[in-house]
């Protein structure tokens, strides 16, 4: 059980625990490639007085299932050494976003609007104190990339299928993958905004679509 003093004999102020166990579940699954890593948008960190609470993100590639973006968040969970954080329950607010997005047309390069999104969803949870867990819905009130001709208008939230959840020295990180919904899914989940009522679209998506990749074309 990690404990400020065995934590204080594992790590020094140099390192970055949490950031590192994120690093060492990726590895599992992508190995040694190499990802897109995007600090703070606004380069300025969240703690230094900016206004991104993601201390970045990184994308990687996938050809698994078929080919997609697969986006993960560093800054819900407690990345940098701090004794007093160790081991926790949680640690911070007890996960990271993920994101799997199908190629999109007017995509170019990778997707920033995606990581605009987890800083948006970030900043919600940073000034309300709430956080989001599996199963939970939000509806966007329009197209989840803005200017754009998409039925995809919200969002439930997954674990993630592969990442799943870590044990890090500051508590439990779950990944919690956005799921991209049509605007008629979203308005079905209006009328009945149940953890039940998510949990059976998320079946029911992953019956052809198990690693839930959000593509914008889908009716």
């Amino acid at each position: 059980m990690m404990n400020p003093e065995i934590y204080k004999q594992q790590f020094t102020a140099d390192d970055t625990p949490g950031w590192q166990a994120i690093d060492d579940q990726l590895e599992k699954i992508y190995g040694n490639t190499e990802a897109r890593h995007y600090p703070p948008l606004c380069g300025i960190h969240y703690a230094a007085g900016g206004t991104d609470p993601i201390d970045g993100a990184s994308i990687y590639d996938s050809r698994h299932q078929t080919f997609h973006r697969h986006m993960i968040s560093y800054g819900m969970s407690e990345l940098y050494f701090n004794e007093e954080k160790a081991g926790g329950e949680f640690s911070k607010w007890g996960f990271e976003f993920t994101f799997r997005l199908a190629p999109f047309k007017d995509d170019e390069n990778d997707p920033i609007w995606a990581i605009n999104v987890m800083n948006n969803l970030a900043r919600y949870v940073f000034s309300s104190g709430k956080w989001f867990e599996e199963n939970h819905f939000i509806p966007a009130n329009g197209p989840i990339r803005l200017n754009t001709e998409t039925e995809i208008t919200g969002f439930v939230f997954a674990l993630d299928p592969e990442l799943g959840k870590i044990d890090t020295p500051h508590g439990e990180v779950s990944f919690l993958q956005l799921v991209g919904i049509t605007d008629a899914e979203v308005e079905d989940l209006k009328k009945s905004p149940t953890i039940g009522a998510v949990q059976e679209l998320i079946e029911k998506l992953k019956k052809d679509n198990p690693l839930l990749i959000t593509d914008l074309t889908r009716k």
